[in-house]
């Protein structure tokens, strides 16, 4: 055996947690060469250079290298698979690898504090990033990112994007500024969305391994428009704790499955507030659906975000708090976010599992994953229901009574809903959504 197939043996035990993979198996691996005196070199290639756990694979692939008794130093470059183009009419994202939306259904809940926060905190990772401010009636990036020049330049045909702390930035508002324009802009939807599409396709990005889009806020043709035309990879939802804050999340959730782009995540914003020499959450907008939302979504991370002063009073100044104050509790937060960003989208891409299939046929409801079928009898998924009118959504203690559903129940139609989940409509008139890991493992009776 060659002393690169052993080092190749020896890197094959390390898992990529997101891909449920080995390094070698993904082909992370590369340019392995050897000396007679005990030299390794080689490259793992990862798939986006902001992976967060890359010092993770370097420590555990010198390690695993290393115990090898002739193998006297190690020495790993640490590099990112490129991306192919996209394929879209716009040329300036022509070297764009990934698109990312941050959406909300209604303004105030702080949407473009998370974009620009994410953005940031991307970007110090490691990763080349761009921000784009997609609210041609209320432009906030002006605000919240203090710029030295706001005038936009010409490249030619196109608009070369500003820059400031190693992001590239575009707003109608900079555009706005420079025409001499004061106050909101007012136009009709159609002409907005045309505006939003020139704005964003005519500008110069460059190369980006990620772009980050504050969209406007709503579920309307402007938000739809865009996310049909932009080939975005995925959407991260901005909410609040209120009651409303369910049904906005399913409205967004719902818009962006029309148009087949995941949703991979909620950041419940505004959530708690922590005061002086208090350790204690005061919700004070009440208790939020964050239960309620993973276990119906099936999301894999929880994102929850406290309010503090800070975070508003440095967006007015034009300063990311992840930016000023990166050792913050908060910054870590958004650094939390933004590494599970990152490995959601890559697990999206790489990711060589297919997603379950869910039919019903011959009194069954059927689940399809990776070749292997399920089979589950109606009944027992109807009760497996985790709604809030089957499950208290705070105690989490069933509501639902068992005798309530007949024997006979069938579902009435059976569909996708968001990357994670599956929605039935039963013939008892009511609506269950169900994550595909909930879905599997129900027992059958």
């Amino acid at each position: 055996m060659s002393k690169q197939q052993i080092i190749l043996d020896a890197l094959s035990h390390i898992i990529d947690p997101d891909l449920k993979q080995d390094i070698v198996s993904l082909g992370f691996v590369k340019k392995i060469e050897c000396t007679d005196e005990g030299s390794v070199t080689f490259d793992i290639e990862l798939t986006t250079p902001a992976c967060p756990i890359k010092e993770q694979f370097r420590k555990e692939a010198e390690e695993a290298v290393l115990a090898l008794d002739w193998v006297k130093s190690v020495d790993i470059t640490m590099t990112a698979q490129s991306q192919a183009p996209k394929a879209h009419s716009f040329p300036g994202l022509a070297k764009v690898a990934t698109i990312v939306a941050v959406s909300s259904c209604k303004g105030g809940v702080g949407k473009s504090t998370v974009a620009v926060n994410l953005a940031y905190s991307i970007a110090a990772m490691g990763a080349k990033v761009g921000l784009f401010d997609a609210d041609v009636y209320g432009p906030s990036l002006p605000t919240m990112v203090a710029v030295p020049e706001t005038k936009p330049i010409m490249d030619g045909d196109m608009i070369r994007p500003l820059e400031q702390g190693g992001v590239k930035l575009m707003s109608f508002g900079f555009v706005q500024n420079e025409t001499g324009q004061e106050g909101p802009a007012v136009m009709r939807g159609p002409m907005v969305s045309q505006v939003i599409q020139q704005l964003l396709g005519g500008t110069h990005w460059g190369e980006l391994d990620y772009l980050i889009i504050d969209m406007p806020p709503g579920t309307g043709d402007i938000q739809l428009t865009l996310s049909q035309m932009v080939p975005m990879d995925a959407a991260l939802i901005v909410t609040t704790p209120q009651a409303i804050s369910f049904v906005d999340v399913v409205k967004g959730i719902q818009m962006f499955d029309q148009v087949q782009v995941p949703t991979i995540g909620v950041v419940e914003n505004m959530a708690y507030f922590l005061c002086d020499g208090c350790d204690k959450e005061h919700k004070i907008f009440g208790e939020g659906a964050q239960r309620q939302l993973n276990e119906q979504f099936g999301f894999n991370y929880d994102f929850r975000l406290p309010m503090v002063p800070e975070v508003a009073q440095l967006c007015d100044e034009g300063m990311p708090i992840v930016v000023e104050l990166p050792d913050s509790p908060v910054s870590k937060q958004f650094s939390e976010i933004a590494k599970s960003v990152v490995r959601e989208v890559s697990r999206i891409r790489f990711e060589t599992q297919t997603t379950p299939t869910v039919s019903y046929d011959q009194d069954k409801i059927q689940v399809a994953v990776n070749g292997v079928l399920h089979e589950r009898v109606p009944r027992d998924v109807r009760l497996a229901c985790r709604c809030a009118h089957c499950v208290d959504e705070f105690s989490g203690e069933a509501i639902l009574k068992p005798d309530s559903i007949t024997a006979d129940i069938k579902p009435k139609s059976i569909y996708p809903v968001g990357n994670y989940a599956v929605g039935i409509d039963w013939d008892d008139d009511h609506h269950s959504l169900y994550p595909f890991e909930l879905l599997v493992p129900i027992t059958t009776a």
